[in-house]
């Protein structure tokens, strides 16, 4: 390959080329993550929505079918965190990823075992706070993103963070999809790209058909950003859904997350007390409001009607802005190979 695809980031993470695949909640499942790690890149496997037991499961079943380096995604809050970390480390697992920090003991474990730090932010100003809390290598997601997102544009977001030079591979997250983004990423100063919604529009992806097609259908204009669905921005493509729950009212919405909540806790198999110990947790160590971490019991039901259940009409469409530019489901390895091959000609045009 190119020598400019040979970065910090692929030395830090032992892949062979400059990209993450990001963990997506029931998406990034070991069916996934072992495709896209056989082909040279680096993905995380989306523990937050899994139990132990099952993310134990997955972890085997990804070593089962290849050495290649792969990472772990927790939330900070969920239930039995601390058996997947304490599994993450007795598997030898080479990453970590988050996005509202885990706690200091949980970041000073992991990094004593070997395990690298990859938060996701989305401001500027978290930038510096997570290399000081221990990270080892950042992702910067800009608006374009899928899901929970920021408020700055992909280039802008980027462009604050490598003036800061806090000394860590930066990598560049929200919009892409192709060698072109890879190349205009590591021209710009970045040390490889992020992609989340490109690799859940691959065949290899478990994404139910049915819903797979609706991403085709999505327009670069209706992928927008909603608080409605658990009170903080997150991109989602427009459907009927989305539409009723902006016209819901805070009432409304607080009705819908209390009764979503309770399904979620009986799939979990959480008790009333420790639901509500885990919102009061999650308000009391982040910026979130008690009223958002109710509405985020909306969240897991509603996507998984469309992600898992295959039924995209009663569901949500979390989703980058670059779904709008993807029309075909290729396999890992074809985009993979066609990342390499285009940023290589890319590198090789501009270096002339």
């Amino acid at each position: 390959m190119h020598i400019a695809l040979r970065t910090p980031l692929t030395e830090a993470l032992g892949c062979q080329v400059p990209v993450i695949q990001t963990a997506m909640g029931w998406v990034s499942t070991s069916q996934l993550v072992s495709a896209s790690i056989k082909e040279g890149a680096f993905g995380f496997l989306a523990a937050a929505v899994m139990t132990p037991e099952e993310c134990e499961a997955e972890i085997k079943t990804i070593k089962d079918q290849t050495d290649k380096p792969f990472g772990v995604n927790i939330h900070a809050f969920q239930q039995g965190i601390d058996k997947i970390i304490d599994m993450c480390i007795d598997y030898d697992i080479a990453a970590l990823s988050y996005g509202r920090g885990p706690s200091p003991e949980i970041v000073e474990k992991v990094k004593a075992a070997g395990l690298k730090c990859v938060p996701t932010i989305g401001a500027s100003k978290h930038a510096g706070k997570a290399v000081k809390m221990g990270a080892d290598i950042l992702v910067c997601q800009g608006q374009e993103g899928g899901g929970h997102t920021g408020y700055t544009p992909t280039w802008l977001l980027l462009g604050q963070v490598l003036d800061q030079n806090l000394g860590v591979p930066v990598v560049a997250c929200g919009g892409f999809k192709d060698g072109r983004g890879l190349a205009a990423a590591l021209a710009f100063g970045a040390h490889g790209i992020a992609m989340g919604t490109r690799f859940m529009m691959s065949s290899d992806s478990p994404t139910p058909q049915a819903t797979k097609a609706e991403y085709l259908k999505a327009e670069v204009t209706k992928i927008p950003v909603s608080t409605k669905l658990d009170g903080l921005p997150q991109r989602m493509v427009l459907n009927e859904t989305l539409q009723d729950l902006e016209k819901s009212s805070k009432l409304g919405m607080l009705l819908r997350a209390f009764q979503n909540g309770m399904k979620y806790k009986s799939q979990t198999g959480m008790s009333m007390t420790q639901t509500v110990k885990t919102a009061w947790g999650m308000a009391s160590k982040t910026d979130m409001t008690l009223g958002q971490t109710m509405m985020a019991g909306n969240a897991p039901m509603i996507i998984q009607k469309a992600m898992v259940e295959g039924k995209p009409d009663e569901g949500v469409l979390p989703s980058g802005q670059i779904a709008g530019l993807i029309d075909s489901l290729p396999s890992c390895a074809e985009i993979i190979q066609g990342i390499v091959t285009d940023s290589e000609q890319c590198l090789k045009r501009v270096g002339a």
